[in-house]
This record gives C-alpha cells, structure tokens and sequence, in this order.
C-alpha cells in the first residue's frame, strides 16, 4: 500500500475513534486517566490531519494541478471533520471539561469515515471553482459548520443533564460529570454565535464568488437556498435569545434544528438536488 496522504487520513480516522471511544469511558468510569488520554490522542491526531491535508495540497502541485484540497466531498469531508477537532480542542482548553469530548468528537469520526468511502484521486478543478475566493468561502463556511456542531452536542449534553436533573439524579447519575445547565446554556448561545458570524462571512464571499464566476451575486441555486434557510434559522435563534429572552430546553432544540438544516444543506442538497453546486459530490 502507497503511502500517502489519503493513507494517513485513513490512519486519522481510526484515530478519531480511539479519542471518542476515551472520551466516553471517561463519562462512563469516571476515570481522569481516560480524559488525559483522550486530550492527548486528540491533539496528535489533530495534527497529523493538518499534516494530511497539507500532503494533499502539495500531491496535487507534485501532479501538476496546484489547487487547495477542499474542492470535493471527500475534501469537504476531511477539512469539516477537522474544523469540528480543532474547535473543540479550543473549547476543551478554555473550558477544562473532557466529557464534552464524548459528543463532539463522534461527529470528527463520523465525517472521517463517510470521506472514506468516497471517490480519493486529485481531480483538476472545473472553471467555476478556479477562484481566488475559494478558499475565503471554504474556510469561512466549515468553520462555521463546525460551531454549530459543537452547538448540537451540547444541545444533547444539555438535554440530557436537564432530564438528569428532573429525575433526582444530578450528583450520582450517569452522566453527573457533564457541566451544570446554565454552562452549557451559555456555550450552545457562544458557539451559535460563532457559526452564525462565520456562515456570514461565507454566504458574502460565496456571493461575491458567484458574481465573477456566474454573473451574478444571487442565483436561487438550492445550496444557496439552504444555505439562506440555515442562517435565517439561526438568526432566529439568536433573535429569540436576544429579544425573547429564551434558554434553555427552547434553544437546545433550535441548535438541533438548525444543525440539521446545516446536514441537509451539506449532504442533502448535493445528493437529491441538481444544481450549481453539484460539483462538490
């Protein structure tokens, strides 16, 4: 077997299992060794994928292509799952709470594991995507994908405290080690914020890509819909936070809804509609 990047991503993946398995014993035993080792594993792996992507960059100079390697599904893939890891070691550093690991990091995995069954060569890029803004909009648009996946597990965490807490067992259930409700309230609210600024960023460099690839700043294309549908769900998010005064159970609801706006916009829209988008299969 060639070793290359697309192997070494493969090696990542597995890596991105050990850490979400660590990250679980560590909600399940209560052990800080598995927390330790999972922050550790974590962080190498995270490195290695930049590594990987980095390697790929430079196969597709070595081939005579010369382009960033985000420009497909398996790329989009690779460069979402690494956006979720490194937003969440940001998060684990700032927070100093493991078990958040245990619901973010499955969603690394699993975008790792659907990149590998996808088409891995190097293709040539087609004229539209031949654009100094796309790596402007790429990154913009993944990392605000990956807060609001921090939002949904912490959605999940919260409302799996919150049941905790109804049934008496918030100091000897289960799950007793995730962070108090109001903690998680507060970072399902910053972590929208973040992808909600970031998706902005990305809707206006994808506009304004549009407009010297196509003509045109607005096409109605449905990744274009979907991706005006994801936002205006989120500002509404935000709106009701900020105006109606909602948290809680309400929010941690909408951050599910939202996220899954966000999945159907990334895989629904490539899979089931046709569209000017359709390259990034």
């Amino acid at each position: 077997m060639t070793f290359n990047s697309s192997f070494l991503l493969s090696l990542v993946t597995f890596a991105y299992f050990g850490s979400a398995l660590a990250y679980l014993c560590l909600l399940i035993f209560k052990k800080d060794f598995f927390g330790l080792f999972a922050s550790w594993l974590t962080m190498v792996t995270a490195a290695a994928h930049t590594l990987a992507i980095i390697w790929r960059w430079i196969e597709s100079y070595q081939i005579g292509i010369g382009r960033a390697p985000f420009t497909n599904l398996y790329e989009s893939l690779i460069f979402f799952a690494w956006t979720i890891a490194g937003l969440y070691l940001i998060l684990e550093y700032l927070y100093k709470n493991r078990t958040i690991g245990a619901f973010v990091l499955p969603l690394a995995f699993l975008a790792m594991a659907y990149a590998g069954l996808q088409p891995k060569e190097i293709q040539p890029l087609v004229p539209a995507l031949k654009s100094n803004w796309l790596i402007a909009h790429v990154v913009t648009c993944f990392l605000g994908y990956a807060g609001f996946a921090l939002a949904a597990g912490l959605a999940v965490m919260y409302l799996i405290r919150r049941s905790e807490t109804r049934q008496g067992r918030n100091q000897s259930g289960f799950f007793s080690h995730l962070p108090d409700k109001s903690v998680l309230d507060n970072l399902i609210y910053q972590t929208i914020v973040i992808g909600f600024l970031l998706l902005t960023a990305g809707i206006i460099t994808g506009a304004v890509w549009a407009h010297s690839a196509w003509g045109s700043y607005w096409s109605w294309d449905p990744k274009e819909t979907w991706s005006l549908i994801t936002w205006l769900v989120y500002a509404a998010v935000l709106h009701a936070r900020m105006v109606r005064g909602w948290m809680g159970r309400r929010i941690a609801v909408m951050a599910l809804v939202g996220f899954g706006c966000v999945l159907f916009t990334y895989f629904g829209v490539n899979l089931l509609l046709a569209g000017l988008h359709s390259y990034a299969r």
